[in-house]
Protein backbone atom coordinates (compact mmCIF):
# COMPACT_ATOMS: atom_id res chain seq x y z
CA UNK A 1 0.00 0.00 0.00
CA UNK A 2 1.11 3.55 -0.64
CA UNK A 3 0.67 6.67 1.48
CA UNK A 4 2.51 9.48 -0.32
CA UNK A 5 1.82 13.19 -0.58
CA UNK A 6 3.71 15.65 -2.81
CA UNK A 7 3.06 19.38 -2.46
CA UNK A 8 4.56 22.58 -3.78
CA UNK A 9 3.37 25.67 -1.95
CA UNK A 10 4.24 28.73 0.09
CA UNK A 11 4.66 28.95 3.85
CA UNK A 12 2.01 31.00 5.65
CA UNK A 13 4.30 31.70 8.62
CA UNK A 14 7.78 30.83 9.88
CA UNK A 15 8.15 27.20 11.03
CA UNK A 16 7.72 26.65 14.75
CA UNK A 17 10.38 24.41 16.30
CA UNK A 18 9.53 22.52 19.47
CA UNK A 19 10.83 19.47 21.31
CA UNK A 20 9.22 16.37 22.73
CA UNK A 21 9.81 15.52 26.39
CA UNK A 22 12.64 13.24 25.27
CA UNK A 23 14.30 16.13 23.40
CA UNK A 24 13.42 15.16 19.82
CA UNK A 25 13.00 18.29 17.66
CA UNK A 26 9.97 18.74 15.45
CA UNK A 27 8.87 21.60 13.22
CA UNK A 28 5.30 22.48 12.39
CA UNK A 29 4.21 24.87 9.69
CA UNK A 30 1.46 25.37 7.12
CA UNK A 31 1.79 25.75 3.38
CA UNK A 32 -0.75 27.02 0.88
CA UNK A 33 -1.32 25.50 -2.54
CA UNK A 34 -3.42 27.41 -5.05
CA UNK A 35 -5.23 25.90 -8.01
CA UNK A 36 -6.24 28.21 -10.87
CA UNK A 37 -8.56 27.49 -13.77
CA UNK A 38 -10.79 29.26 -16.25
CA UNK A 39 -14.48 28.94 -15.36
CA UNK A 40 -17.34 28.30 -17.79
CA UNK A 41 -17.92 32.06 -17.94
CA UNK A 42 -14.33 32.59 -19.10
CA UNK A 43 -13.26 34.23 -15.82
CA UNK A 44 -10.22 32.98 -13.93
CA UNK A 45 -11.09 31.08 -10.75
CA UNK A 46 -8.81 30.05 -7.92
CA UNK A 47 -8.96 27.96 -4.78
CA UNK A 48 -6.34 27.92 -2.03
CA UNK A 49 -5.91 24.91 0.23
CA UNK A 50 -3.89 25.03 3.48
CA UNK A 51 -1.84 21.99 4.55
CA UNK A 52 -0.36 21.31 7.99
CA UNK A 53 3.19 19.96 7.82
CA UNK A 54 5.27 18.27 10.54
CA UNK A 55 8.98 17.50 10.15
CA UNK A 56 11.05 15.54 12.66
CA UNK A 57 14.66 15.41 13.86
CA UNK A 58 17.31 16.92 11.55
CA UNK A 59 14.77 17.77 8.86
CA UNK A 60 12.89 19.83 11.49
CA UNK A 61 16.06 21.74 12.38
CA UNK A 62 16.79 22.45 8.69
CA UNK A 63 13.23 23.69 8.13
CA UNK A 64 13.55 26.00 11.13
CA UNK A 65 16.87 27.36 9.94
CA UNK A 66 16.19 27.88 6.23
CA UNK A 67 12.43 28.33 5.74
CA UNK A 68 10.48 31.53 6.40
CA UNK A 69 7.04 32.96 5.77
CA UNK A 70 6.43 33.18 2.03
CA UNK A 71 9.10 30.61 1.11
CA UNK A 72 8.17 28.34 -1.78
CA UNK A 73 8.84 24.73 -0.85
CA UNK A 74 8.48 21.18 -2.17
CA UNK A 75 7.30 18.70 0.48
CA UNK A 76 7.13 14.93 0.10
CA UNK A 77 5.73 12.87 2.93
CA UNK A 78 2.84 10.82 4.19
CA UNK A 79 -0.68 11.70 5.26
CA UNK A 80 -1.41 11.09 8.94
CA UNK A 81 -4.52 11.66 11.07
CA UNK A 82 -4.24 11.65 14.83
CA UNK A 83 -6.82 11.87 17.59
CA UNK A 84 -6.53 14.19 20.58
CA UNK A 85 -8.78 15.73 23.23
CA UNK A 86 -9.53 19.42 23.65
CA UNK A 87 -9.79 21.24 27.00
CA UNK A 88 -13.39 20.08 27.41
CA UNK A 89 -12.51 16.43 26.83
CA UNK A 90 -14.01 16.29 23.34
CA UNK A 91 -12.31 14.09 20.77
CA UNK A 92 -10.70 16.05 17.95
CA UNK A 93 -8.84 14.92 14.85
CA UNK A 94 -5.94 16.56 13.04
CA UNK A 95 -4.78 15.54 9.57
CA UNK A 96 -1.26 16.55 8.62
CA UNK A 97 1.58 15.67 6.29
CA UNK A 98 4.61 14.12 7.97
CA UNK A 99 7.48 15.37 5.83
CA UNK A 100 10.14 12.94 4.67
CA UNK A 101 11.78 15.30 2.19
CA UNK A 102 11.87 19.07 1.73
CA UNK A 103 13.31 21.13 -1.13
CA UNK A 104 13.65 24.88 -0.97
CA UNK A 105 12.40 26.45 -4.21
CA UNK A 106 12.71 30.14 -3.29
CA UNK A 107 15.94 32.10 -3.71
CA UNK A 108 17.84 32.42 -0.45
CA UNK A 109 17.82 36.20 -0.35
CA UNK A 110 16.64 38.29 2.56
CA UNK A 111 15.66 36.02 5.45
CA UNK A 112 15.10 32.45 6.22
CA UNK A 113 18.56 31.56 7.43
CA UNK A 114 22.18 32.14 6.58
CA UNK A 115 22.05 32.42 2.78
CA UNK A 116 25.00 32.30 0.48
CA UNK A 117 26.56 29.03 -0.52
CA UNK A 118 27.05 27.77 -4.01
CA UNK A 119 23.39 27.05 -4.63
CA UNK A 120 22.35 30.71 -4.78
CA UNK A 121 18.75 30.65 -5.99
CA UNK A 122 18.44 26.99 -6.96
CA UNK A 123 16.62 24.29 -5.09
CA UNK A 124 18.25 22.42 -2.26
CA UNK A 125 16.76 19.18 -0.98
CA UNK A 126 16.81 17.68 2.48
CA UNK A 127 15.37 14.43 3.70
CA UNK A 128 14.84 12.53 6.86
CA UNK A 129 17.28 9.84 7.87
CA UNK A 130 16.57 6.53 6.09
CA UNK A 131 13.98 4.45 7.92
CA UNK A 132 13.65 7.10 10.65
CA UNK A 133 10.07 7.02 11.90
CA UNK A 134 8.83 9.83 14.10
CA UNK A 135 8.25 9.02 17.74
CA UNK A 136 4.69 8.14 18.70
CA UNK A 137 2.44 11.18 18.95
CA UNK A 138 1.40 11.18 22.59
CA UNK A 139 0.11 13.79 24.96
CA UNK A 140 3.54 15.47 25.12
CA UNK A 141 3.11 17.06 21.65
CA UNK A 142 1.16 20.30 22.20
CA UNK A 143 -0.44 21.03 18.81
Amino acid sequence: MINKVILIGNLGADPEIRYTQSGTPFASFRIATTERWKGQDGQMQEQTEWHSIVAWRRLAEICGEYLAKGSRVFIEGKLQTRKWQDQNGNDRYTTEIVAREMKMLSPRSGGGGSGGGEHGGGSQGYGAEPFAEPPPMGDDVPF
